[in-house]
């Protein structure tokens, strides 16, 4: 067995050995409030900075290709809230209910499995993946999960409720393992979270940010929302490819040499092989779907395109299309869902619809239980004040460095990843970081549009490794169906070569790109040229 493979399963044994999830997320939560506590008593501090010009001390210097950066200390510096304190304690307890009914995934997936729940039950799904069988050639099966995943971006966080799920019956059903298939999905979904073929809502807040990291070195620049386009929609391509080949040459082949109970393929038996024929009530019953799912889209289409329709809004044309995608993924799979359950007869009445939303519900008892622990530790981190602190205090380190421009890229890029491994917010962690890293790169010729670009790439690569990706503990919670004897470890031996992959391919993507000097995007250049103040 090749060593990378010996490593994984070493991964898999240790992870898998360690106690419950719930019990982890409780003992990461003791921490958290200890380490708050020590921090506190301790008066640990990060000095916040802001970039300036500093004026030219030659005329030499004047000349030449810019001025010298000075970093000026703020009056205020990031201090850690303890959680053990009579205030900090109290917070956590008031909090507990807040922390749980506002834990991002819960509505997500509460409200969507509701109508994917009656979508299942009816029969349409199962339909709907022999047909989606017959229609994509089987070699071609793990590159359409991984776009499909890449471009769920577009409707924010649903990817990660949607697609594991499916891609786990598509693979069970192609006799492979549905491990695999979730695996895909999500790395898809997660690790190539800021690649799309379009711009995204996510363009238009980080140039944003961006801009105003920026504005201390040029106050006058602008950043357009298009500007990592080009980018973008190439990198959908390579990591598309990289997910492929990664999925093909590791997750499956490890994966080949396991049981059925712990994540080996699932062999095809000819009854399975039968069953994925549609039969002429199926056929009939999709047709009226499909039917169903194109009326309920131009319905919801129509209410976001007409001004004054309710998902219109006022200024922004599609804000409120994007603020409604949980509701709107709840009516496009019931709506389908009950009109191929009446065509199948598989609904008959009302109360064969009731039974079904039910049923939906009591299988996310797992993940309702998970959510609530997951919910307390992100909370109480994010309270702590520790990961601020250690987001400055790595932006410092990265000031300070003096790196080239190429390797000044490449330790952004690592250091986003690593952040990410405790920070999950996207915005948050940009909002920290731009205002350093964008100056910083500013003043070594590096173009604003390029840090953005980058910085995309390290806040998605390990999405899929992070305890602090809330999405984690659902994806595991679909795992569990397929291998209930696995665990944390099962999950992450699974997805730790797509991160290093992604990694790796998309930070030689940026290289090439560099000697290449080709546009990121509409109005996105790679180069900046500093101008030194006098």
């Amino acid at each position: 067995m090749p060593r990378g493979m010996r490593l994984l399963d070493w991964i898999e044994r240790v992870g898998n050995r360690l106690p419950d999830p719930i019990t982890l997320f409780v003992a990461g939560t003791l921490a958290v409030m200890l380490v708050s506590h020590v921090a506190w008593k301790q008066e640990w501090r990060v000095q916040r900075v802001a970039p300036q010009l500093a004026e030219a001390e030659s005329a030499a210097e004047a000349a030449g290709d810019g001025g010298r950066i000075v970093w000026v200390p703020l009056e205020d510096a990031e201090t850690a809230n303890s959680l053990l304190t009579s205030e900090g304690l109290f917070w956590a307890v008031s909090t507990m209910k807040d922390n749980f009914i506002n834990f991002p995934p819960l509505g997500v997936v509460l409200v969507g499995m509701l109508g994917i729940g009656v979508a299942e039950a009816s029969g349409l799904i199962a339909a709907c993946l022999k047909a989606f069988m017959q229609v994509v050639p089987r070699s071609l099966l793990t590159p359409a999960v991984v776009f499909l995943g890449i471009e769920s971006s577009l409707a924010m966080d649903a990817g990660y409720i949607v697609l594991p799920p499916l891609a786990a019956a598509l693979y069970k059903a192609a006799g492979r393992s549905p491990l695999a298939g979730i695996a895909a999905a999500f790395a898809g979904v997660a690790a190539g979270f800021n690649a799309n073929l379009l711009v995204t809502g996510l363009d238009p807040m980080l140039a944003a940010l961006t801009q105003l990291g920026a504005a201390p070195i040029d106050a006058g620049y602008r950043v357009a929302a298009t500007c990592n386009w080009y980018f973008m929609i190439v990198s959908t391509v390579t990591m598309t490819l990289t997910g492929w080949a990664v999925t093909s040459w590791f997750v499956e082949r490890r994966l080949a040499e396991k049981s059925v109970e712990e994540g080996g393929p699932v062999p095809a038996s000819k009854d399975d092989l039968t069953g994925q024929q549609l039969s002429p009530t199926e056929r009939r019953g999709l047709t009226l779907a499909a039917a169903a799912i194109l009326l309920t889209l131009a319905a919801f289409i129509i209410a976001a395109a007409v001004p004054g329709y309710p998902l219109a809004g006022e200024g922004e044309r599609f804000a409120r299309w994007i603020e409604s995608i949980v509701p709107i993924i709840f009516f496009v799979f019931l709506i389908p869902g009950i009109v191929y359950g009446a065509a199948a007869g598989t609904i008959g009445n009302d109360r064969d619809l009731a039974k079904m939303l039910v049923e939906a519900m009591s299988n996310m008892a797992p993940i309702i239980v998970l959510a609530f622990f997951a919910a307390q530790f992100i909370a109480y981190f994010d309270y702590s004040n520790l990961d601020t602190m250690l987001a400055l205090a790595g932006g410092r380190l990265l000031a300070e460095a003096n790196l080239s421009p190429f390797w000044l890229i490449i330790a952004f890029i690592l250091a986003v990843a690593f952040f990410n491994l405790f920070i999950g917010s996207m915005s948050a962690k940009y909002s920290l970081l731009a205002p350093i890293a964008v100056p910083i790169m500013m003043m070594s010729g590096i173009s604003p549009e390029l840090t953005q670009a980058a910085y995309r790439v390290g806040d998605s690569v390990t999405n899929v490794v992070t305890p602090l990706n809330p999405y984690l503990v659902i994806v595991l919670v679909y795992l569990q169906r397929y291998v209930p004897r696995g665990g944390m470890g099962t999950l992450i031996s699974a997805m730790v070569p797509y991160a290093a992959a992604f990694l790796i391919v998309w930070s030689l993507q940026i290289f090439v790109w560099m000697l290449l000097g080709a546009e990121l995007g509409i109005a996105g250049p790679l180069f900046y040229r500093p101008e030194v103040l006098n």
